[in-house]
């Protein structure tokens, strides 16, 4: 689905991304896990046209995605839904999950909505019940699941997700989990950044581990899993007798 060739990003002098190789299959969740700093974001940010890297990033395996603006990615039914949620404070629940359409729709289109609306209040029946609520006023929990929703009101083919998890309760996570598992059912590729390693290697099919912007691990995640290196760095030493 997505084909990543020599990547390298920058932010003005510092070289963030350095030779990265990856691919990002169709169909299959895809996690990227590594420590603070690693890289991480500026990879979605560099898939999403948001810093400036060199390189390759072939979508579908034609179109060339480096160069392009985050607009005209967005276009290309890849949504990145940011670290932190990013929703709008002063829109309503629905309002919210309009905005998601303007990629396919326009700004002022016409193209009826209402059975990806209803889509997503499946997914979320928390949503549905507070869609004339002001997005400032759900809990983080909420506003995680309002950012997905939204995405998904994108219709995406490739779903990024940077740090769904980041300060929500145990319980919550969870299920915002089941959640993510549920929507790769439907079909969406997902490209997972995620600090919860355990939890990341256990609903994805593919792992990569990222350290000072470049690849050193990768393969099938039930493989990563049992690597020395992984255990002692990213899961800790009770990570073999834990459930994963």
């Amino acid at each position: 689905m997505i084909k990543i060739e020599n990547l390298n990003s920058y932010y003005g002098s510092i070289h963030a991304i350095k030779g990265v190789n990856m691919e990002v299959a169709e169909g299959k969740i895809t996690c990227l896990i590594g420590s603070n700093g690693a890289g991480k974001t500026t990879l979605l940010k560099s898939i999403s046209g948001a810093v400036d890297c060199t390189g390759s990033i072939k979508y579908g395996g034609e179109t060339e995605l480096i160069g392009m603006s985050p607009q005209k990615v967005a276009k290309q039914a890849i949504t990145h839904v940011p670290e932190g949620r990013q929703i709008f404070p002063g829109l309503t629940v629905r309002e919210n999950l309009e905005v998601g359409t303007v990629a396919w729709r326009g700004f002022f289109g016409r193209k009826p909505y209402n059975k990806d609306m209803e889509e997503v209040f499946e997914l979320f029946p928390r949503l549905k019940e507070r869609e004339k609520q002001l997005g400032w006023s759900l809990s983080g929990g909420e506003q995680q699941m309002l950012a997905i929703g939204r995405a998904i009101m994108s219709r995406p083919k490739v779903l990024m997700l940077d740090e769904p998890s980041m300060g929500l309760a145990p319980l919550i996570i969870a299920e915002l989990f089941e959640k993510i598992v549920e929507i790769n059912k439907l079909g969406i590729t997902l490209l997972l950044v995620e600090q919860n390693a355990r939890l990341a290697m256990r609903v994805s099919h593919y792992t990569y581990v990222i350290d000072q912007g470049n690849i050193n691990i990768h393969g099938p995640s039930e493989e990563v899993r049992d690597n020395p290196d992984v255990i002692k760095t990213y899961l800790g030493k009770f990570a073999k007798s834990a459930k994963l």
